[in-house]
């Protein structure tokens, strides 16, 4: 039986199939409440809905949808014990994991609360004819946002796309993974807290391919983040609908650590670059390639380090890597890490389940001997596996960090800003950091990020995160003078003098 909170909760989730979806922590002393399951129907009365309240919406003053993320902003932090709890039931994530994501949602409001109303003001533009052509470009909403958020980050990623596209004016439907729906619904809630109406985001729960796939075929827009795989399904379909949609995908993401780097710096950006959220996010690192002159070492510090990393299943603070979120993921790593060893890697540290501390905990996994014909080394393992290589110089460090269909983070670690710079802006990749493993791109949320190569389409973050959930729109307004023929000239007189006129704008430079 539902709780009067849960009840409370579940009102802006759109579900009449009588079915129920039951979550399963990762945490084998924790229950999750079932969540009723949507119908496709329901999907398409959901769309329904937020086109109806669409029409609403955005012609909601700008600056009352900036006060909702304001309120939201503070009910964030406040609410952030809470959160806690609900990211880590259903992720298994350790706590300090999990707080990256309310603090980088965190992080995101305030940023589009900013930038929102410069952002989507009207633009002038220039004139057909200066003077007598008044031109301007109006930010329109696309309509209905359609939202498939992953399990990984369930919080932050369900979220973080619909406030911009709510502050563009449009509506937004989320469809969760069924695994972490109650992270979606606590944010949508707090939404519902600061001010936002009923109806302008909402949610729908199932499975991908039914209720998935029928969100995208009837919303305007579609924010897709998971697999490589399902991205180009997810791709397919919208572009048959001729809709938008923006794709984070799959990521095999390589670190380069220079002669000149620091020991130090390495440690601590590695450590955090590959095991967080026990590396099941799309961003972490895989692969690194140290410079030979310091390989032994670093590699020796560095597994040392990883062997002294704790492991905890359970909720509260006291632990450094949690649980992979199910038992399909442990399926997926252990058998990844199975396979390269069977094809010749060595194991410097980790490569077992300990199933002591949790059902599906998996150690911090470090490889080195990988060759470029085993299926590690091109495939995502999104768990907590990086394998090591040394190389001789920079250029074949760059060739091996580009040596992938995928293009979505890379880290460089030197004590040469110039040298970081170079290697950074020669490495086909959406995000690089320098000295960082992903947190420096990542929470730089001015900044765009998105993939390269088959890790995806578009962007989330910056003013393009904003801008791709609208139409621009040119209006002009003709006044004096129109464009056609004047003053008693016949057409072949009149193209003569505008092809003149146009030489002298050049001149002058006005166009």
């Amino acid at each position: 039986m539902q709780s009067f909170e849960s009840d409370r909760l579940l009102r802006n989730v759109v579900a009449t199939s009588g079915n129920f979806v039951t979550p399963i922590s990762p945490f084998s002393d924790v229950e999750i409440e079932s969540v009723p399951e949507s119908s496709i129907t329901d999907v398409a009365n959901a769309v329904t809905a937020a086109r109806t309240a669409q029409s609403a919406w955005k012609n909601t003053e700008l600056s009352s949808r900036v006060r909702i993320l304001d309120k939201f902003h503070d009910l964030l932090i406040a609410n952030q014990d809470q959160l806690l709890n609900v990211i880590q039931k259903e992720t298994g994530k350790s706590r300090f994991h999990a707080a990256d994501e309310v603090l980088g949602l965190t992080m995101i409001t305030a940023f589009y609360a900013k930038i929102a109303k410069k952002a989507l003001k009207p633009q002038r533009r220039a004139g057909a004819l200066p003077i007598f052509t008044k031109t301007y470009m109006v930010s329109q909403p696309k309509g209905v946002v359609g939202i498939i958020s992953p399990w990984n980050y369930p919080f932050v990623l369900a979220i973080c796309d619909a406030l911009p596209a709510i502050l563009a004016g449009n509506t937004v439907v989320i469809r969760p993974d069924n695994q972490t729906i109650w992270s979606a619904i606590h944010g949508l809630e707090l939404l519902s807290q600061a001010g936002l109406p009923d109806g302008v985001v909402t949610i729908v729960v199932g499975q991908g391919h039914t209720i998935g796939t029928a969100l995208i075929n009837e919303v305007d827009y579609v924010c897709f983040t998971g697999s490589t795989k399902t991205g180009k399904v997810v791709a397919a379909q919208a572009g048959a609908r001729l809709i938008g949609a923006s794709l984070e995908l799959g990521g095999k993401n390589p670190m380069i650590v220079c002669a000149d780097a620091k020991l130090e710096t390495f440690l601590e950006v590695a450590l955090r670059g590959c095991f967080t959220s026990a590396g099941q996010l799309c961003v972490s690192i895989e692969r690194m390639y140290i410079h030979e002159s310091i390989y032994e070492k670093f590699l020796s510090a560095f597994v040392s380090e990883v062997k002294e990393l704790t492991l905890g299943a359970q909720i509260g603070w006291g632990y450094d890597v949690g649980s992979l979120a199910t038992p399909e993921l442990l399926q997926r790593v252990s058998g990844a890490v199975e396979s390269a060893v069977a094809q010749g890697a060595k194991v410097e540290t980790g490569a077992r389940g300990r199933p002591e501390i949790g059902p599906y905990v998996y150690e911090p996994t470090v490889l080195t001997g990988v060759t470029n014909d085993m299926t590690i080394s091109t495939e995502e393992v999104f768990g907590p596996c990086v394998y090591v290589q040394p190389f001789s110089n920079v250029n074949e460090a760059i060739s091996l960090a580009n040596d992938s269909i995928y293009g979505l983070s890379a880290s460089v670690i030197t004590s040469s800003p110039k040298q970081g710079r170079y290697i950074a802006e020669q490495i086909r990749s959406g995000s690089v950091n320098i000295n960082e493993g992903f947190a420096a791109a990542y929470g730089s949320v001015s900044a765009p990020m998105g993939g390269m190569g088959e890790s995806g389409l578009g962007r989330r973050h910056g003013i393009e995160g904003l801008l791709r959930f609208t139409q621009p729109q040119t209006i002009a307004r003709q006044r004096g003078i129109s464009i056609g023929p004047k003053f008693g000239r016949t057409q072949e007189q009149w193209t003569s003098l505008l092809g003149k006129s146009l030489l002298v704008l050049k001149k002058l430079r006005i166009r």
